[in-house]
C-alpha cells in the first residue's frame, strides 16, 4: 500500500535557535498505521553535529556566568510552555510513538514539573558550604560542567528530556539533545518554542542514527553525556567518552519485581499492579516485569489479574475506546512476538487477553494483545530478561527467603514492588531488594517520591542517578578554596 501523505510534519535540526535543513531526511510512519506518513526528520551530518556543539559551546561562556535567578525564571517559563503546547504536542505524539492520548497529556505535565522541581531544590542546592575555624576558612562551591549531550529514548522521550534538560540548565551548562529516532517529533517541537526564550545555542537538537551519536559522544567539546536507552548503547558511548574522559550518567533500564505478600489487599492491588505493567504496552523502564505470588493465594490472585488484563481494548491510539496501543517499533515488537513464542514452546501457559478494536487493521500496525504467563517457571527467559513489552510472567513462591533471592538474581536493579497491607513487613522486604527504588503498594513514584527519589537503578540498570538534589549533583564540578588566615 502507498503511503498516505497527510498532515505530513516536517522537522529540522535546531542549531543556535535556527532551524537548519538537511540533505538527507527520516520518514516517520505511524507505528498504528503504516500507511500513514507522519512526518520527515532532518538527518544531520557529522559537521552539523560540530555546528550544534560549538553553538552550546559559545553560549556556556555567557548562559554559565548567567546569575541564577534569570536561569530559574527563564526555565520556569519554559515549564509554561511545555503545559500551553501539550495540547499542540499530544496527537502528534500519539501518531509517532503509539502512545495513548491521555499517556502524552501526563507525560508533558509531569516533565512541566521535572522542571519546577529542579529549579526549586537548585536554590539551595548550589550555595557554597562554608566552614571556618581559627586557622582557616574552607568554601566548597558548585560550578557548571560545559556542553551536555542528552540523548534520550523513545517510550517517553518529554520526561527523558526534562530529566537532563532541566538539571543541566538551571546549574549553568548548554545542552544539545539527540532524541530517538523512533518518537523525535512531538519533543522537537516543545524543544523549538522552550529554545527561543534562552539565548542562542543554550539548547540545541540534533537527529539522525548511530553515526550522529558517535560524532556527539566523540566530540572533545562535550564534557559530559546523559543517555537513557539500552545497555548494548550505553557500551559504545562508554567507550567514546573514554577517548576524551567524558563523564557519563546512564539510565538503562530494569526487570523490575513486583512482590505480593500473602497479606495483601488483592482487589485494591490488581488494578494499581496491572497499570504498572501494562502502561504504555509495557513499554517503561521502571515496569513491573515479572511478578512473584505466594502459592497459598496464586489461584486467586491469578484469576483475578486475568480478569482486569481482558477489559483491555487495544487499537489505535487516536481511535475512540481504545486503551492499549501498539508497540513502537517493527524490532520491538518483533522480539516480544517471538519471546512469547519461545515462553511457549518451553511449556508455559501464555494466556492472551483484551479485546480487538478494529480487526480489519490489525495487521496495519505492530498490534499485540497483552499476554500473562501462568505459573512461570523463575528460570525461563521471559523471567530474567526485560521484556519492555505486553507480556508479564506470575511466579509462585513458599517464602519470604526464596522470593527475595528470585528478585535479586539477575543483573538489572532499577525499580521493584512490594505489595503488603502490614508497612514494617512491607518495608523489611524492601530493605534487601537491589534496586535503585522500591515502591510499596504502588508501581511507581508519588507526586512526592519524584521531586525527592535519586532515580536510577543498580548494576547493570545504570550509572548515577536523575531528579532530586543528586541528580542536580551530576550536572556541577566541585571547586573547594581554602583561605589560611595569617
Amino acid at each position: 500500500m502507498k503511503p498516505i501523505r497527510t498532515s505530513v510534519i516536517k522537522t529540522e535540526l535546531l542549531i543556535d535557535n535556527l532551524d537548519i535543513a538537511t540533505s538527507q531526511y527520516l520518514d516517520v510512519y505511524d507505528p498504528g498505521n503504516f500507511s500513514q506518513l507522519v512526518g520527515m526528520v532532518a538527518q544531520a551530518t557529522t559537521f552539523q553535529v560540530d555546528q550544534a556543539v560549538s553553538s552550546a559551546h559559545a553560549a556556556f561562556k555567557e548562559w554559565s556566568k548567567t546569575d541564577l535567578l534569570t536561569r530559574s525564571e527563564l526555565l520556569l517559563k519554559a515549564a509554561a510552555i511545555l503545559d500551553a503546547e501539550a495540547p499542540h504536542a499530544i496527537e502528534l505524539m500519539a501518531r509517532e510513538s503509539g502512545m495513548l492520548l491521555n499517556i502524552n497529556k501526563a507525560e508533558i505535565g509531569m516533565a512541566a514539573n521535572i522542571i519546577r522541581d529542579n529549579v526549586e531544590l537548585a536554590a539551595e542546592f548550589l550555595q557554597p558550604k562554608k566552614v571556618e575555624d581559627d586557622a582557616s576558612w574552607v568554601s566548597i562551591e558548585k560550578r557548571p560542567i560545559g556542553v551536555i549531550a542528552g540523548i534520550v529514548s523513545w517510550n517517553a522521550p518529554v520526561i527523558l528530556t526534562m530529566r537532563k534538560l532541566a538539571p543541566a540548565l538551571v546549574c549553568g551548562n548548554t545542552i544539545v539533545i539527540k532524541p530517538s529516532p523512533l518518537a523525535c517529533m512531538g519533543i522537537s517541537m516543545l524543544l523549538k518554542k522552550m529554545a527561543a526564550i534562552f539565548p542562542p545555542g543554550v539548547i540545541n537538537v540534533v537527529h539522525g542514527g548511530a553515526e550522529v551519536g558517535d560524532a556527539l559522544t566523540t566530540h572533545p567539546l562535550i564534557r559530559k553525556i546523559s543517555f537513557t536507552g539500552g545497555a548494548k548503547v550505553a557500551e559504545v558511548i562508554m567507550k567514546n567518552a573514554a577517548g576524551s574522559i567524558k563523564d557519563v550518567q546512564f539510565e538503562l533500564g530494569g526487570n523490575d519485581p513486583a512482590i505480593i505478600l500473602d497479606d495483601a489487599n488483592i482487589e485494591d492491588l490488581i488494578p494499581k499492579l496491572v497499570g504498572g505493567v501494562f502502561r504504555r504496552s509495557g513499554q517503561f523502564c521502571f515496569a513491573v516485569k515479572r511478578i512473584y505470588v505466594p502459592e497459598n493465594i496464586y489461584d486467586i490472585f491469578f484469576n483475578r489479574l486475568i480478569q482486569e488484563v481482558a477489559k483491555f481494548k487495544v487499537g489505535h491510539p487516536l481511535s475512540a475506546g481504545v486503551t492499549f496501543g501498539p508497540m513502537n517499533n517493527r524490532l520491538q515488537y518483533q522480539f516480544i512476538k517471538d519471546l512469547i513464542e519461545r515462553t511457549r514452546q518451553a511449556g508455559a501457559e501464555v494466556i492472551e487477553l483484551g479485546e480487538i478494536m478494529d480487526p480489519a487493521t490489525w495487521a496495519q500496525g505492530y498490534y499485540l494483545l497483552p499476554a500473562v504467563v501462568k505459573h512461570a517457571n523463575p528460570e525461563l527467559e521471559v523471567v530474567l530478561t526485560e521484556q519492555f513489552g505486553p507480556v508479564i510472567p506470575v511466579v509462585s513462591y513458599r517464602t519470604e527467603a526464596d522470593v527475595i533471592r528470585m528478585a535479586n538474581q539477575t543483573e538489572l536493579g532499577l525499580g521493584s514492588s512490594v505489595w503488603s497491607s502490614n508497612f514494617d513487613r512491607a518495608l523489611a522486604v524492601a530493605r534487601q531488594l537491589e534496586a535503585g527504588m522500591t515502591f510499596i503498594n504502588q508501581a511507581g513514584t508519588s507526586r512526592l517520591g519524584q521531586k525527592n527519589i535519586p532515580f536510577g537503578g543498580v548494576k547493570r540498570s545504570g550509572i548515577g542517578r536523575e531528579s532530586s538534589e543528586i541528580g542536580l549533583g551530576e550536572y556541577v564540578e566541585y571547586h573547594g578554596i581554602n583561605y589560611h588566615k595569617m
